[in-house]
């Protein structure tokens, strides 16, 4: 079967389209009819007259606009509500048909005027450019009155990527309660910028970017004449730059290799005629391999993803797979199905690891090498949670159960059973982190699994229902013997969360945000879907985890706290991410419960926001001298800290930390474990006491023996190529 032409025109559920020959679109000056079954509703008017408009009013809270693009369309002015919002150009080397010329979501619920005024202007021509219009597509919103707390009505945010100018209408929200470790500094939460294509899988990839990938959707981003599922964003303008893409990463997994490649493996396949025309025009992405190498380019020009499905494909066909960066460099692929559905089965379970590059271990040939650990945790069990340790094992945690795997023996060494039925995987998804390694234990790891659902996932879909209380336990175990011995440490949420996302903070705090109080993860599949979601009453406000506070087992929550910390507006659920960033604060995006983008309740999100700690309002001690570029395993480093103007004067603080964290990636699917779902392999970070140095400095070297007899020496312990962002923060008087 040939795929449909995947264009950008699409009509959303909650949305509604108006042709161009509608009464509601007023002309103004000369403008001609065309005819043609490629255009909506066969019809399409234009100019080519200088001046020319078209203004229409609408009651909602977005606005498109759709037309032709090629060698004669020109620039046009575009105004919402009598102010120019951006100046468009429609010229195209390739005439393009029911192309999105203009977007503009976000507008506070109401009444709103477009109007597009054709400059005359053209791309490398002194003839007038044509303006077009095809359609108008309306996003009808929701009154303020109608948007209860788990569906607020929408907030002004930041101009359509293709316009990164700032922002008036991003929003600022802070606490009134300070944290009391930090005087009176305060989280703030900030909403600004949007991601363009929906954040499925989020990535940081340099100081400046994050690379963002979907699935194949009706996006507003489009490249090539077609919606994009892949963009960079700019951490610094929260500009987005679309990105190319061959195959369907919906579902797909991913991680850094050694050399500092990313990689994305898997996704879905190609559905034509079956589930909606999200799923035309791209490849089977149920083996695809896609390659980004590192790109440090200020501007991203140049960088992009590499595909090349006759050479580069996975051995075996994997939906839901996670992937992780081992001990050697290499990237461990674990499990999925072997094509799309919903909760994991026999039938198309793929219950074996594979490798990136390939590998010939146990005699595989680079082939696939089972894993029973996969096939005794059905059903749910699609993208494990996987962690690697410093003796160059593997954690990894699925549906109830959990194991250490030793890649280069291939043996399993069982682990206690997650307690009181909880299940952390997809569907049933939970989150899950390395806590920070530090030489005081000699590095010993400790896992922390939280959120998930008791959800019994024998059951079909019709028997689950949106409504399903999520889990707020908390399991946390020390890997040694004396701690497996023990067993899983229980703790409990101050609110239950199910597809929460879990960030590791340079303080060691982790900070969870983002999920649903019921219901599982996906779109679809059960009774009392809200809209198309299988999971309803969002958890708004996140919560902060301290892995050094006494345990209480009389006070299981005593280790949360959450008073200090701002909620959100938007709804998170299904498909959400968060990451730490370079600058480091926490940048939080996504949610999409739905087969294609939808305006409804629980609809496609592209806003994103900024979760700042109090210690981005603080005075920061400050690296002095050149960058580091590269540190050796065991290598001998000396870097200078200049302190802050209150650590000098002030005679209570004894000291400083230093805290270096290997931050690798956050994202749903994709990298990291911190989200609604996706594995979490964030290599943890490590403290180290300091102690003044001279002209109010640390050195850190040989003779103070601070970090240098405390570096990890092997590579197990710092898997190669990490990102190494250097934090310093103060805590506080000992």
């Amino acid at each position: 079967m040939t795929p449909s032409t995947f264009t950008p025109y699409y009509v959303p559920p909650g949305a509604k389209s108006y042709d161009s020959s509608s009464p509601l679109i007023h002309y103004s000056g000369k403008w001609t009819d065309s005819f043609s079954a490629a255009y909506v509703q066969k019809g399409l008017r234009w100019t080519s007259h200088t001046n020319a408009s078209v203004s229409f009013t609408f009651t909602g809270t977005g606005i498109e606009w759709f037309g032709n693009s090629g060698k004669s369309h020109g620039i046009s002015d575009v105004y919402v509500d009598g102010r120019l919002v951006q100046s468009v150009d429609a010229w195209s080397a390739v005439r393009n048909k029911q192309q999105r010329t203009f977007w503009k979501f976000n507008l506070p619920y109401g009444k709103h005027t477009l109007k597009i005024i054709n400059t005359g202007r053209r791309h490398r021509s002194n003839r007038n450019g044509i303006l077009d219009l095809d359609a108008f597509v309306v996003t009808k919103g929701v009154t303020p009155q109608a948007a209860g707390p788990s569906q607020p009505a929408a907030q002004p945010s930041s101009e359509s990527p293709s316009s990164p100018q700032p922002d008036p209408h991003s929003q600022s929200l802070s606490t009134s309660a300070s944290d009391p470790t930090v005087g009176q500094h305060a989280w703030t939460l900030v909403q600004k910028g949007t991601t363009g294509v929906h954040a499925m899988q989020l990535a940081i990839i340099s100081p400046t970017h994050a690379i963002i990938i979907d699935k194949v959707e009706h996006n507003p981003l489009t490249i090539s004449g077609h919606p994009a599922w892949a963009a960079l964003y700019d951490l610094n303008t929260h500009a987005v730059k679309p990105l190319a893409m061959q195959s369907n990463s919906f579902c797909a997994g991913g991680t850094f290799l050694g050399n500092g490649t990313l990689i994305n493996v898997g996704g879905n396949p190609v559905i034509d005629g079956y589930t909606s025309s999200a799923d035309f025009g791209d490849l089977d992405g149920l083996q695809a391999v896609r390659l980004f190498e590192p790109c440090d380019s200020d501007s991203m020009d140049g960088c992009e993803i590499y595909e090349n499905h006759a050479r580069i494909r996975l051995a075996s066909p994997r939906w839901y797979n996670t992937v992780l960066r081992i001990s050697d460099g290499s990237a461990m692929i674990i499990g999925g199905s072997k094509k799309g559905g919903w909760i994991n089965n026999a039938t198309v379970n793929n219950p074996t690891i594979e490798y990136f590059p390939p590998k010939s271990v146990h005699g595989s040939n680079g082939l696939p090498i089972d894993l029973q650990f996969l096939v005794d945790t059905l059903a749910s069990n699609l993208f494990p949670i996987a962690f690697s340790l410093p003796d160059g094992t593997v954690f990894m945690a699925a549906n109830r159960d959990a194991i250490i795997y030793n890649w280069q023996t291939n043996t399993e060494r069982k682990l206690p059973q997650i307690p009181n039925g909880v299940r952390v995987t997809y569907p049933m998804t939970g989150t899950g982190l390395l806590l920070p390694l530090s030489p005081e234990n000699n590095y010993m790891p400790e896992v922390l699994l939280c959120g998930g659902s008791i959800v019994d996932d024998t059951k079909p879909g019709y028997e689950i229902s949106s409504q399903d209380p999520a889990s707020a336990q908390c399991s946390r175990m020390v890997l040694n013997d004396d701690g497996i011995a023990a067993g899983w440490q229980i703790e409990q949420m101050p609110q239950a969360r199910t597809m929460p996302d879990a960030v590791l903070l340079p303080t060691g705090q982790v900070l969870i945000v983002n999920g649903a109080g019921s219901g599982i993860s996906g779109y679809g599949n059960v009774v009392n879907q809200v809209g198309t979601s299988n999971a309803d009453n969002p958890v708004l406000t996140p919560v902060l985890y301290n892995p050094y506070a006494p345990y209480n087992p009389h006070e299981l929550s005593g280790r949360f706290s959450g008073e200090s910390l701002p909620s959100s507006q938007i709804p998170r659920l299904y498909h959400s991410v968060a990451t730490l960033t370079p600058n480091g604060d926490i940048m939080v995006a996504g949610s999409n419960p739905n087969l294609d983008r939808s305006e409804v309740k629980y609809g496609t999100e592209y806003r994103v926001e900024w979760f700042g700690p109090p210690y981005m309002t603080m005075e920061r001690p400050t690296l002095t001298g050149d960058a580091l570029k590269m540190i050796g395993f065991g290598e001998s480093v000396q870097i200078s800290v200049n302190l802050p103007s209150a650590a000098t004067s002030n005679p209570d603080i004894k000291g400083m930390f230093l805290v270096i964290c290997l931050r690798m990636w956050e994202i749903t699917d994709f990298l990291t474990r911190s989200r609604s779902h996706g594995p979490w392999i964030r290599d943890a970070c490590r403290t180290r006491k300091l102690s003044p140095g001279l002209s109010g400095g640390f050195a850190i070297d040989e003779r103070q023996k601070d970090l240098d007899d405390h570096r990890p020496t092997k590579r197990e312990c710092l898997p190669s190529w990490p990102w190494l962002d250097i934090y310093c923060h103060r805590r506080g008087a000992e």
